[in-house]
């Protein structure tokens, strides 16, 4: 048996290339995917406990052990511990934060971490923390040292002039020193600064006090012992954990966000294979189909059918196991590919790893997908009389579309699609739950309704085809429906693909409105200033200089919390009442915003509705810190729950002022004498001290920032499910393929009767678009309506979000789904035109 099954795939090895193309495709997503994210979280592990290993002993103020406690630990803590038995050296730490301009004036890696810290040299002049390339450690109050990348990135050379931003200010140095340092202390893709130590301990803490200490140890000194002698030295509130404690914690914490990547193309992964399958259980029908009199013959010498089915299933075994191995070949060149994709300045790099798990979990999946998807065309096979297959001329009359299946798939179809119904208008809290059961049904209620659809579909777009050639366009619409369980399994594959394609365009256009809206909306500014990613925190000091700026009009938003109006917890944002109405757009929908003036607040219509509110009314106003008065509405406006600009209460900034001296400055609204443009901005920006700690954004920069990663997010998706276009590319070649085969002899007399070769061409690709417009119309449709659905559970938590459809995200969809069937139907249409015409006629 396992010969006549080596025979028969040797034999067969042209049909079967596309299923183990497809296999093999499928394969590699799941490889690729393991290797990657094994890979990701090796790094991202290795990345977290860099330089741990040196550390013995980090000793921080109690239950933080990572830092930060408000006064730190003191030097004489530090000098007691230098001296414990067994201690190489105590080296104290302070870190903040801290932005490095270019030579442009801009920050260097502006969307991810600034750090500063001190540069703590031992008794022989150097740091075991820090190995410089160039110069050295800064040994003055003005003088900084640079990581390595940043100082690249910037452009500068020892001895050159740098400015530095931090939450005191900023202010320029002279950079001593260029250095070369572990993950402990460098955030992936940031920027590190290194200050002379009492510089550090000013700008980030208090003069003499430590965030932590780090203790070495000497050599032949054991961690867990060092750690007893160090915690019976220490005192009151503070505590200590050796480096592979903090290690552990760590590489726990960087694996979150691999471990969830790996998530995600694992599930785009089980979308291709899923696919895939289609693509393999098409195959296979038609093959066993065109086998049919052989396989009955293999019965009637003596065969039985458990033989018969064993030679199949051979068959699918070899060919997954030789795709399988492939697969995983190519799967490993994928991740690498993947690491180039997703990389950025903030992605730990290191080798690629291939485990034994990904090895056997390739290999299994390759296996196992072609015999599951084989089994179900055998089983039919052999529920075939080895009698009436001998006596066929021709494979067996398609299955009828209004079989059980038909209907079980419509009871499915409408099950799931009133599911998600329900889950969009009234599921409550379990609402996603419901509509992803209901997306579930739909899809493969879906899948078993296609062949039903296929014959109205073909029915609506006939005299568009004969409209374009009346003989070619009525034998492509025949051709397509004459089988139509297999048409519907075909175009089932680019269906699915496309589902998720319009889903997540609709999820994606809808959240970048809204975010858009969100955060623009309301802007009528020239400018909004605001802290750089992760950056310092502002207070009404940082609009100070804007004073001295012609012509400008500003405003502070100046957040004060932890008040109670009414009983009701509320944040109070302080502005400036005679300037706010020309920096923000309020909607008052009742009283006046001018009421700001006269010492009374404006409050958001959606926090008013909660609480009972409306103008005039006189609420008591309490603060946790024991301040206490009354305030009055003034006005009521429209506003956004979600919006990052309009205040959900404003109110003028002398009366935010009388109850919290020091309120955070959530953003600075500027307005310039001319507008916006490179000149007001230089002007702004040198007001500001040429601060790179502080962004100076217009309308597209607070775009870009806060909902710019949408767009890349979506792209990345879409590459994603490309590879399941492509699948079910193959899908509409195969199918055409085979239907060539089996039409061999129709052909050979459409040719005989005058259809030259480029007629025959020309039915075959308006087949394949055909089959290609059944499954991104079905798909499209079937993507707007779950996207829908999964958005109608949104508008409840997130006020102001819409359904927006992208019609030309979708239609660049299904054009980019018929060009892909076009080219799928090249080769079928070439192996169909070249049907030898005597010996096609002459077949029995």
């Amino acid at each position: 048996m396992f010969r006549t099954a080596l025979r028969n795939v040797f034999a067969h090895k042209a049909r079967l290339l596309m299923t183990a193309f497809a296999v093999m495709l499928g394969v590699t997503f799941v490889s690729g995917s393991l290797v990657f994210g094994d890979s990701l979280s090796r790094a991202a592990a290795a990345r977290a406990t860099d330089g741990y290993e040196r550390l013995a002993v980090s000793v921080f103020p109690e239950g933080s052990p990572t830092g930060g406690g408000p006064a730190g630990v003191d030097a004489a803590t530090v000098a007691t511990l230098a001296k414990v038995p067994g201690v190489a050296g105590a080296a104290g730490r302070v870190d903040g934060f801290a932005a490095v301009a270019g030579r442009d004036g801009r920050p260097i890696a502006n969307d991810t971490s600034h750090r500063g810290g001190n540069f703590a040299p031992g008794t022989d002049g150097t740091d075991p923390a820090y190995r410089f390339v160039r110069g050295s450690g800064p040994t003055g109050e003005k003088t900084i040292a640079l990581d390595e990348a940043t100082a690249a990135k910037g452009g500068h050379r020892v001895g050159d002039t740098v400015r530095v931003g931090t939450d005191r200010g900023a202010s320029s140095y002279t950079l001593s020193g260029i250095f070369r340092t572990d993950g402990t202390k460098l955030p992936s893709g940031g920027s590190l600064t290194l200050f002379h130590e009492a510089t550090a301990q000013r700008l980030f803490l208090l003069p003499g006090r430590y965030k932590t200490v780090e203790v070495t140890a000497a050599p032949g000194t054991d961690a867990a012992q060092l750690l007893a002698r160090v915690e019976s030295v220490l005192p009151p509130n503070t505590g200590a954990a050796t480096g592979s404690q903090l290690a552990r914690i760590q590489e726990n914490l960087a694996t979150n966000d691999s471990d969830t990547m790996s998530q995600i193309l694992l599930g785009f992964a089980a979308v291709a294979l899923f696919v895939a399958t289609f693509l393999i259980s098409n195959t296979f029908t038609m093959l066993v189909a065109r086998r049919t009199r052989e396989l009955a013959l293999m019965r009637a010498v003596g065969a039985s059918r458990r033989q018969v089915r064993r030679i199949l299933l051979a068959e699918s075994l070899l060919v997954g196991a030789l795709a399988s191995v492939a697969g995983l070949a190519v799967g490993t060149g994928v991740a690498a590919l993947l690491r180039t994709l997703f990389s950025s300045a903030d992605t730990p790099s290191g080798p690629l790893v291939l485990t034994p798990g990904t090895v056997i979990t390739s290999l299994l999946v390759g296996t196992a997908l072609p015999t599951v998807a084989a089994w179900l065309p055998i089983r039919r096979a052999m529920a075939i009389p080895p009698v009436a297959a001998l006596a066929a001329a021709e494979p067996a009359a398609p299955a009828r579309t209004g079989s059980p299946r038909t209907g079980i798939s419509a009871a499915l179809l409408l099950t799931g699609a009133a599911a998600s119904l329900y889950g969009a208008l009234g599921a409550g809290e379990d609402a996603r739950t419901v509509i992803g059961l209901g997306a579930a049904l739909t899809l493969t209620g879906a899948i078993g309704f296609i062949p039903l659809l296929s014959r109205p579909f073909v029915a609506l777009l006939r005299p568009l085809l004969t409209r374009l050639h009346p003989v070619y366009g009525d034998l492509a619409a025949r051709n397509t429906v004459r089988d139509p369980r297999r048409t519907g399994a075909t175009a089932a594959a680019l269906a699915i693909a496309l589902t998720l394609a319009a889903g997540l365009s609709v999820l994606g256009a809808s959240a970048a409105q809204y975010l858009d809206r969100a955060t623009t909306h309301d802007f009528t500014a020239d400018y909004l200033i605001k802290p750089a990613e992760g950056g310092m925190r502002m207070t009404p000091a940082t609009a100070e200089p804007l004073k001295e700026l012609p012509g400008a009009t500003f405003s502070p938003l100046n957040q004060s919390t932890a008040y109670r109006l009414a009983g009701v917890p509320s944040v109070l944002t302080g502005v400036d009442p005679a300037t706010i109405g020309r920096l923000l757009r309020y909607d008052v929908i009742a009283g006046s915003l001018d009421s700001l003036a006269q010492g009374r607040i404006a409050v958001a219509d959606f926090k008013a509705a909660k609480a009972g509110w409306r103008v005039g009314q006189t609420l008591p106003l309490r603060r946790e810190d024991g301040g206490q008065g009354d305030v009055t509405i003034g006005a009521i406006y429209r506003a956004d729950e979600q919006s990052n600009l309009l205040p959900s209460i404003t109110a003028p900034d002398d009366l935010v002022a009388r109850y919290d001296p020091d309120p955070s400055t959530a953003g600075i609204l500027l307005d310039t004498d001319g507008g916006p443009g490179p000149r007001a901005l230089g002007s702004v920006t040198r007001a500001l001290g040429d601060n790179p700690a502080l962004a100076v954004l217009d309308e597209s920069g607070i775009r870009e920032r806060e909902s710019g990663s949408i767009g890349e997010q979506l792209n990345v998706f879409y590459a994603l499910l490309s590879m399941a276009l492509a699948i079910a590319a193959l899908g509409i070649a195969n199918t055409l393929a085979m239907s060539v085969l089996e039409r061999r002899k129709e052909i050979g007399t459409l040719r005989a009767l005058g259809m030259d070769r480029s007629g025959v061409t020309r039915m075959i690709r308006l087949e394949a678009l055909l089959l290609g417009g059944l499954g991104a119309t079905l798909g499209t449709a079937l993507g707007v309506f779950l996207g829908w659905a999964l958005g109608r559970t949104l508008q409840e938590s997130v006020a102001g979000y819409a359904l927006v459809i992208p019609w030309g995200r979708l239609a660049l969809g299904v054009l980019i789904a018929l060009a892909g069937a076009l080219v799928a139907s090249l080769w079928p249409a070439r192996r169909a035109a070249r049907v030898d015409i005597p010996a096609a006629t002459a077949a029995q």
